[in-house]
């Protein structure tokens, strides 16, 4: 049966038909874009028109957000500005350490004593009345572990008994636990070696965060903002995990197609680059797996990023390397040889810098034509390393949604009012890249929702309506094109979505508003509809 959608107007991101009416399904995979008769010769065709009366387009992309972005809630929202849940239910922020403290004693007077609390989202950046340490949240309880993930997940704040139950004091010599004037530690953990312990004993694990119910909130997530195909930036993916990913993604009401990629981190980089392989011949028609992701850097706004001078503007440098350098190398080296598409976390621009430089020596020993390797964050990334990026085959997926979401921080005092008037910089990269990158949420780092990260980009204003940087702006169509088109290239996916094109898979997002015929500052207010998937409303 060939199923024939109709559209007051469907905007496939195909040059050959830009403008259509109508698209035919059979199986899943498109036949036909044009107008009434595109399904003609396929077969019987049924006619559905419930879209008549609204915009089409490729299927919405995230390629790069993480799938505790649905597990996350089971913990407490403690960020300034209001989320809502995969549910729909909205959680308002919180701006002073006054409404966080009763927030999380209100869990605290129904958590039995021992039991940990844990919030989420918050960062001091954004926080009236102080930063919190470890007295602060000794307020909420000293009868409880208290431990406060930051919104950029790599920095934690833990009350008293969470530190004691952890192991961390005085004596403590692990790099990022941060210390008082008298060297006792004051509850700030930067980076994924100092919060391990008191992630441990908090029982906060990232993998406990992708179990099947996760996953399934994740599916909810993608599209309640009109996914279609939704990445997972980091995943250990071990064979259980797998398991389940294939079960959850293969039934027909999981919404999405999902691209875990996976951790190449905990293992020698040999082994980690057979693993991935490995996974890839587990792929199905909805879960992608075979890629790997590696860490250089921190988060900018943490101050834990690795800038290149003039460093920081007011804020201290606690810059870390996530991974030993050596390592990073060698793991770069291992992967490329072994065919492995790659995605390497780098916020700073050294960071940039370290990763460009370790592929080009990955590349002069084994060169390959079309290997993909993705450069994510890229916020500082200057034009002349997007040269250099490009030359070598490197692509990028940058962190569009820290405009908005942090760029008066940035402005104000992570990097200056010059560096933030470019970061995170698409119009360089259009110029550069020619619409072979993506734009992305980070999630739960910021909210998904790929029509607000591509307003982001067309207008470039801050969280109190701040231009920053009006010359990085690109316009509604290369918009789009970076949240379908431009992020199946990152994925490597383009051969299968991305556009409404023939032999694609019939991925499609429902509006009820024409992105290219509204004004830019209303993008992100236009409505999803909803979604179908290979071919089938989802429901």
């Amino acid at each position: 049966m060939v199923i024939v959608y109709s559209a007051r107007k469907i905007i496939t991101m195909e040059r050959n038909c830009p403008i259509a009416t109508h698209v035919a399904v059979k199986d899943g995979v498109i036949v036909g874009v044009g107008g009434p008769n595109c399904g003609d010769g396929w077969g019987p065709v049924l006619r559905d028109d419930r879209f008549a009366a609204h915009v089409m387009m490729p299927g919405l992309i995230e390629a790069h957000a993480h799938v505790m972005a649905g597990g996350i809630w089971r913990f407490t929202y403690c960020g300034h500005y209001t989320r809502k849940d995969p549910d729909g239910t909205t959680w308002p922020g919180v701006g002073d350490d006054t409404g966080l403290i009763a927030r999380l004693r209100d869990i605290a007077t129904k958590t039995p004593p021992g039991t940990p609390v844990v919030g989420w989202g918050f960062d001091p950046n954004f926080l009236a009345g102080g930063s919190l340490d470890r007295e602060k949240l000794d307020e909420v309880s000293t009868e409880h572990p208290v431990a406060l993930l930051h919104s950029n997940f790599h920095l934690m704040t833990a009350n008293s008994k969470a530190l004691w139950q952890a192991g961390i004091d005085v004596q403590t010599n692990i790099p990022g636990v941060v210390r008082g004037a008298d060297g006792t530690p004051n509850g700030e953990l930067q980076e994924f070696a100092a919060m391990g312990p008191v992630m441990a004993v908090m029982g906060v694990n990232f993998a406990d965060l992708a179990d099947a119910d996760a996953v399934r909130a994740y599916g909810q997530v993608a599209r309640n903002c009109g996914v279609t195909t939704v990445a997972d930036l980091l995943s250990d993916l071990e064979e259980a995990e797998v398991d389940m990913l294939i079960r959850v993604t293969g039934d027909d009401a999981f919404p999405a197609r999902y691209v875990p990629v996976m951790n190449a981190m905990r293992k020698d980089p040999e082994t980690e680059a057979q693993r991935a392989l490995a996974l890839k011949r587990r792929s199905t028609e909805k879960l992608h797996l075979g890629r790997a992701k590696l860490f250089t850097d921190g988060s900018i706004q943490s101050g834990t990023a690795k800038l290149k001078a003039p460093g920081y503007f007011r804020l201290d440098d606690h810059s870390i390397w996530n991974m030993e350098v050596e390592h990073f190398r060698a793991a770069i080296r291992a992967l490329h040889r072994a065919g492995v598409k790659t995605h390497v976390h780098t916020n700073g621009d050294a960071a940039s810098e370290l990763a460009i430089d370790a592929f080009r020596e990955a590349m002069i020993e084994t060169p390959n034509a079309d290997h993909r390797h993705t450069l994510e964050h890229v916020q500082l990334a200057g034009l002349d390393q997007f040269k250099r990026m490009r030359a070598l085959g490197l692509t990028v997926n940058i962190f569009t949604n820290h405009v908005y979401y942090f760029g008066d921080l940035h402005w104000t005092k992570t990097v200056g009012p010059d560096r933030a008037a470019r970061m995170n910089a698409a119009h360089d990269a259009w110029e550069v890249f020619g619409g072979d990158f993506a734009i992305h949420s980070d999630a739960p780092v910021t909210p998904m929702a790929p029509l607000h990260t591509a307003w982001i980009a067309v207008n470039r204003l801050t969280e109190t309506g701040r231009q920053l940087g009006a010359s990085q702006k690109i316009t509604i169509a290369q918009a789009l094109h970076t949240i379908t088109l431009g992020a199946a290239y990152v994925l490597k996916l383009d051969d299968k979505i991305g556009s409404i094109q023939t032999g694609k898979r019939g991925d499609f997002t429902i509006l009820d508003g024409d992105p290219l015929e509204t004004e830019p500052e209303r993008l992100r207010d236009i409505p999803i509809v909803g979604t179908v998937l290979g071919g089938m409303v989802v429901v």
